[in-house]
């Protein structure tokens, strides 16, 4: 067996994907929990705040790590890929990463 040295990501690399991670949980966050004031250009309200959340936390960060993988992966490559994501609990995670992507 022949093992090839992979090159590892560079600093500035690991740095914007950390951005576009922590984006996509942002945006996440704020479409379970917020009704207006996303940007917190004022201070947060409990107006601000949903009374009933729909979906729930626990599948979006795990979600949002996989697309921006994908997505480093899909420019690198030349990729023509699909991943299914359904609407439910973690929905959220798929409409956050197309905005980000702006599909």
């Amino acid at each position: 067996m022949i093992l090839e040295k992979k090159k590892t990501l560079t600093n500035r690399e690991l740095y914007k994907l950390n951005g576009y991670f922590r984006a996509a949980n942002y945006l996440s966050v704020g479409q379970l929990y917020l009704l207006d004031n996303p940007l917190l250009k004022k201070p947060l309200t409990i107006d601000d705040v949903k009374v009933n959340v729909v979906g729930h936390w626990g599948t979006v960060p795990g979600q949002n790590f996989i697309i921006t993988h994908l997505n480093r992966v899909i420019k690198k490559n030349n990729l023509d890929m699909i991943l299914v994501v359904g609407p439910g609990h973690g929905g959220n995670a798929a409409v956050a990463n197309c905005y980000l992507e702006g599909t």
